[in-house]
């Protein structure tokens, strides 16, 4: 292949697949993508029940462990990123879910101008192709494929209406005019197989766009600079070691662990630190590898007494084989399934102006990120934290960059997160015990002995954990640990871009590959300097956007009350 181009984009995940999709429409340009694992394009990638063999094994997988966590008494945590074209979208549960837009005017508040609400939603709109929506909130000329699941599952109407029964609210779009209430999840699919960012940026072009190169199985090991100026990259292949240059900017989007070491092994980062590894510190920038947030999540398992729930049985086994046909004939059933079928975002307090907890409704008992299995069927509810306090770090364990990182989330560090996630827990079993999921229901696997406070502070702390949404390690701003400004580049150098998680100053308020593929949609035109988009001021008063029916949806539900007294 060519050894200059014009852009090189590090990480072939989500911001890295848009990134290169679109800066290669442009003929004149040269782009040259560089990935770590494989193309991302298998049976095992596009079929979305192929994410329970790849989340829990290194199948395109880093799997990451963490540092002890002090507040999960000194349990080693679990951080899986996907490791092929699409990165974390080729293995993750495809939720659609763009966070509040209270979260982004937060970000413009901070002083990262152009990122507020009104600015990013043309970006979501301009990405999206969402089957059934077509409203002021969601686009349906994008790239990326957003639909209903096409399971089936008769446990989304028991969901909704274990919700009604529990006095909690219940909504049809968690990305319309408001994020509250439970439902079922829409995902990122086509026409029922997993639509990744690279199935929807990338390959559709490789062999077709002369200016496009894509390289697998090809491992960055540092930046290449003249002086402050990035130059190129250092990448090992197939054994080999070459240095590939760039014109005009190296794109880093390795991901909110991986760029940060990226920096830190290229002499950017904090410069004691740096020093004490042996590695020339380049640029003391402190911030780099610092505020590392993740929603901290815990999952209630139970026993089932319905085959419509995944599991492992005799009965289960034949229902499998005539779902396996169903899927090859139709693209339809169970093995189109994400797990997360349905979820929420709640409020445990009134007062508060966002929801602070997110749900992720299971159709299958799940068990230490699906590394333990239990014979039988099951149905499991994660809760989660939004807006954690708690603030950890990635940091280098060596100069060599073959090690892992060393990750550092840092949960439950400040204790008010801990208070908060009991009050989840309380409002999550108060669902979950509701008439209409608990008569399905045979066994609390995790919880049956658990009733004070303190008893549920204990479980806590056995039992939570990542629910796989890292960022914020090399944030924008304009402070002095600031790593990038409101325009992605990186503080103190030139030609030197970050487009992913890690340049998001606070956690959004859910899952965070839609916001991900957002902001490098915004990154393109910031490096072209030409806008695609306008901004659209939004009135959320406004009239009741269009959409077309659903057969299991209850239009009844937008009527009910919120009730948000916890248990």
């Amino acid at each position: 292949m060519s050894q200059v181009f014009d852009y090189i984009v590090v990480g072939g995940g989500s911001g890295g697949c848009v990134i290169a999709g679109r800066l290669s429409e442009d003929p004149n340009l040269t782009v040259c993508a560089l990935e770590a694992g494989g193309r991302g394009d298998g049976t095992l990638v596009n079929t979305p029940t192929g994410a329970v063999a790849m989340m829990p094994t290194r199948i395109n997988n880093w799997a990451f462990d963490t540092a002890p966590q002090a507040g999960l008494g000194g349990r080693t945590g679990y951080q899986p990123r996907g490791k092929t074209l699409g990165g974390s979208s080729a293995i993750n549960a495809m939720v659609y879910i763009r966070g509040h837009r209270s979260d982004y005017d937060g970000w413009a508040a901070l002083g990262n101008e152009g990122w507020a609400w009104d600015d990013v939603l043309p970006y979501f709109r301009l990405s999206e192709h969402n089957e059934r929506f077509d409203d002021a909130w969601h686009g349906r000329d994008g790239p990326l494929w957003v639909s209903d699941l096409r399971t089936g599952n008769p446990f989304h109407a028991r969901y909704r209406e274990a919700a009604l029964q529990a006095g909690l609210p219940l909504t049809d779009d968690f990305n319309g005019a408001q994020q509250e209430g439970i439902g079922i999840y829409q995902v990122t699919q086509k026409h029922g197989e997993r639509w990744s960012a690279a199935r929807a940026y990338l390959l559709p072009h490789l062999g077709r766009r002369d200016n496009l190169t894509v390289e697998t199985h090809a491992q960055v090991l540092r930046i290449v600079f003249d002086g402050t100026r990035a130059v190129g990259v250092e990448v090992k292949q197939h054994g080999e070691v070459r240095t590939l240059r760039v014109r005009r900017e190296v794109v880093l989007a390795a991901g909110a662990l991986q760029t940060p070491q990226l920096l830190m092994l290229s002499g950017i980062g904090p410069a004691r630190e740096l020093e004490r590894l042996g590695i020339h510190a380049r640029l003391d920038l402190p911030g780099v590898g610092r505020n590392l947030q993740d929603h901290p999540d815990f999952i209630f398992g139970y026993r089932a007494r319905s085959t419509d729930t995944m599991g492992v049985s005799l009965r289960g086994g034949l229902r499998m084989l005539l779902e396996l046909a169903r899927f090859r004939r139709e693209r339809r059933g169970m093995l189109t399934s994400n797990f997360a079928e349905g979820g929420g975002f709640l409020k445990t307090r009134p007062e508060l102006d966002a929801p602070d907890i997110q749900l992720h409704f299971v159709v299958a008992l799940v068990d230490d990120h699906a590394r333990r299995f239990h014979l039988g069927h099951g149905l499991s509810c994660h809760v989660c934290l939004l807006r954690p306090r708690s603030r950890g770090s990635v940091t280098l364990r060596s100069a060599n960059p073959l090690d892992a990182p060393r990750i550092d989330p840092a949960f439950f560090a400040d204790a008010r997160d801990l208070e908060d996630m009991v009050a989840g827990f309380k409002l999550t079993r108060r669902l979950m015990q509701a008439p209409a999921l608990a008569r399905w229901i045979t066994r609390d696997m995790f919880t049956a002995h658990v009733n004070t406070d303190d008893q549920i502070r204990d479980v806590l702390r056995q039992r939570t954990d990542t629910v796989y949404h890292p960022v914020g390690t090399c944030r924008m701003g304009h402070d002095a640990l600031a790593v990038v400004d409101p325009q992605l580049r990186v503080r103190g150098v030139q030609g030197l871009r970050i487009v992913d998680a890690s340049v998001m100053p606070t956690l959004i308020g859910g899952n965070t590959n839609a916001p991900t593929i957002m902001i490098a949609e915004k990154a393109v035109d910031l490096i072209r300097g030409v806008s695609r988009v306008a901004a659209q001021p939004h009135n959320d008063a406004q009239a009741e956007p269009h959409v077309e029916p659903h057969a299991n949806y209850a239009p009844q539900a937008r009527t009910v009350e919120a009730r948000h007294a916890i248990a």
